[in-house]
Order: structure tokens, then C-alpha cells, then sequence
């Protein structure tokens, strides 16, 4: 089991210093709102993923008024302690260290310590565009393989050499078709890796999110994820070509996996059209929960599960069974926050469940 010992923060957006320990799987934060209960939470996010949850530039997760902040924890895994620690220096320099040794690259960080988060503003995975989607899917085959995520940064790379001489062609009114197709075989090898591992993992996928639709709402309801890519319909290589012109006028790469989408149905219809607001959060808890249980069995181990102000979003049988599932079957260290210390206390009392109770003031 994967499991969060301690967490020390130092200039990390409210606190100036300040450490924490845990000691339960089901660690509950409570208190005022506004008093940092989020920022304890996205702490821990560094911790997995070397970065925030809620705000991608670094400095703005400084204290206000100076210069720099330290997040250090201790992960428990297979009977060893390990310090994580992710320090932003006055300079402006991250550095990031896993059991005493610095990564040269962040990304051979990631997916070390798998981790979940359910936050409030994640709605925007169902309701909002299709860039939201890509990153949930993302992060989620990133965690599970490095190979994906090395990937996917080479995907991005290219393309965006690829636009930029797009846009230099424009300026000079000149085109350059043998240096392009360089370009696009790079596109086209990491593309297509990128577009196989997502059009094979959907299917699995899908029928987890159905699993946990189900236990959610406490009834079967014809729920459906569906992949979205114009790779499905002809190969990358042909649609580079087809394309090329438009992508000389566009001065930008109009096609490719960076277009890929998740279509949520409901009945054979857009769910956010014909779903009601508590199918929603069924389905974003449930897409969530599916994430959590795909690593799980891809781990061997259950990831950390961030949940942010989940009381606030769910009525009390959708709550109940969405705790009855983190306490029975999951499996790993749960983390929640709610302000009412009372509330938390009840529900778990009512699981038969005991849980760590740490009120910030």
C-alpha cells in the first residue's frame, strides 16, 4: 500500500511552515473555508506529480511575500520510507528529489506515486471543452506508462516546431515541403503510438465507468464513453497531406491526436444536454473512481485519492455510496476535506469506519 507519512510545507501558499502526520488510510481535513485546506491537498498533488492541481505556474503557489517555497513528505511503499521533496528556489529554478536523488527530467517522476484528485471545479471534464478530456485522459495513461508520456511530450514538441514553421513560411511567403514531411514523419510516429494506446485502453475504461455509474447513482442508467479522433477514419499520414494546404493558411497543425475527444452519452444522447445536475456528478465521480481502479490493477497498488469539498456536491445516498466504496474497496490512503468536522464524523460513524480527524485553524 501506498501510504503518505508526513508532509512538510515552507512558503507554500498560506502556510509559512508547517508539518503534518498522518497515520490512518482515511485522513479527514477540516475547518474555516479560506483557512487552507485545498492548499494541503494540492501539496500532496506536488509530492505525485511535481506540480499543482489548481494553478500550472509555479511561483503562484508561493507565499505572498517571498520568495521561494519547500513541499517535503515521506511516502511509505512495500515496508520503506522514501522523502519526496520539490523545492522552488529564489531564483526561480525547481528542483525535484526522490529518495535523495535529483531528477534530470520531471517526468521520470510521474507515475511513481499514482494519485487521483476530485475537486470541485472538475465539472469542466464533462461540461466544458475538449482540451479538459485529452488532459484527464493524459494523465491518466501517463501515470501508467512512461512510454506514453515520453510520448506525448515529443508529440507536443514536434508540433509545436511544426507550427512555428508553419508560421515562418507565412512571414517569408515561401514553403518548404521537404522539410515538412520531416516534420510530419516525427508527428506521425508519436501520434500514432499516442492514438493506439488511447483507442485500445477506451473499451476497458468504459465499462469501469459504467461499474461506478452504477454505484454512485444506486440504480443502472445507459451511461456511455465514447473516443472521438479523426484518426479513426483515415490514417495520420493521409490527413497530414489532405491538410497541408489549410495547415499553410491556418499557420498552425489543424489536425492530429492534440484534437481528440471523449463523448459522454447518456441514453445514445450528449449527456450534458439531457442529463440532470446529479447524473453529472455521478459521472464525474465515476470517471474518477474508473482512473483510480485502472491504476490500481495496472500498479499493483492503489493510488492516493484527493478528495476536495466532495460533501458539498452530492446528496446524502450518492455520498454514502461513494464512501462506502473509498472505505470497503478501495484500498489506498484517502484524503478529504469538508468544514464541518461534525458531518465527516457522522458519515464515517455510520460506515463503521474510523478516520483521522485534523482541524486547521
Amino acid at each position: 500500500m501506498l501510504f503518505l507519512k508526513s508532509i512538510a510545507l515552507t512558503q507554500f501558499k498560506n502556510y509559512s511552515h508547517q508539518r503534518f502526520m498522518f497515520n490512518a488510510p482515511i485522513v479527514a481535513i477540516t475547518g474555516a473555508n479560506g483557512i487552507g485546506k485545498t492548499n494541503l491537498l494540492d501539496a500532496i498533488h506536488y509530492l505525485c506529480f511535481t506540480k499543482s492541481y489548481f494553478n500550472s505556474v509555479d511561483a503562484n503557489n508561493v507565499q505572498h511575500g517571498v520568495i521561494g517555497f519547500r513541499v517535503e513528505g515521506l511516502l511509505g511503499e512495500n515496508g520503506q520510507d522514501i522523502p519526496v521533496s520539490i523545492v522552488l528556489r529564489e531564483t526561480g529554478k525547481k528542483e525535484v528529489s526522490c529518495n535523495g536523488a535529483a531528477y534530470e527530467k520531471f517526468s521520470q517522476h510521474i507515475g511513481k506515486y499514482p494519485c487521483v484528485v476530485i475537486a470541485p471545479d472538475d465539472v469542466e471534464l464533462i461540461i466544458g471543452g475538449s482540451e479538459e478530456r485529452r488532459k484527464f485522459l493524459d494523465t491518466l495513461l501517463s501515470q501508467m506508462d512512461a512510454a506514453y508520456l515520453q510520448q506525448l511530450i515529443s508529440y507536443t514538441k514536434v508540433m509545436q516546431q511544426r507550427n512555428s514553421f508553419l508560421k515562418s513560411c507565412a512571414q517569408t511567403q515561401t514553403r518548404n515541403n521537404a522539410l515538412l514531411d520531416v516534420l510530419d514523419e516525427q508527428l506521425i510516429t508519436a501520434g500514432n503510438a499516442i492514438h493506439t494506446q488511447r483507442k485500445n485502453f477506451l473499451p476497458e475504461f468504459n465499462e469501469q465507468v459504467i461499474r461506478f455509474y452504477q454505484t454512485i447513482a444506486g440504480k443502472a442508467e445507459p451511461v456511455s464513453v465514447k473516443y472521438e479522433s479523426q484518426l479513426l477514419q483515415q490514417p495520420f499520414e493521409q490527413l497530414l497531406i489532405q491538410n497541408r494546404e489549410k495547415d499553410y493558411l491556418l499557420q498552425r497543425t489543424s489536425i492530429g491526436i492534440h484534437k481528440d475527444d471523449l463523448s459522454f452519452e447518456f441514453n445514445g444522447e450528449p449527456f450534458k444536454q439531457t442529463a440532470s445536475q446529479g447524473q453529472r456528478k455521478s459521472l464525474l465521480f465515476s470517471l474518477k473512481l474508473a482512473e483510480a481502479e485502472e491504476l490500481k490493477q495496472h500498479k499493483g497498488f492503489a493510488p492516493v485519492l484527493l478528495l476536495d469539498d466532495v460533501f458539498e456536491k452530492l446528496d446524502d445516498s450518492r455520498m454514502h455510496n461513494l464512501l462506502h466504496y473509498v472505505c470497503t474497496q478501495f484500498g489506498g490512503q484517502v484524503f478529504l476535506t469538508d468544514p464541518h468536522p461534525n458531518r465527516i464524523t457522522t458519515a464515517f460513524e455510520a460506515l463503521g469506519k474510523k478516520v483521522q480527524l485534523i482541524e486547521l485553524f
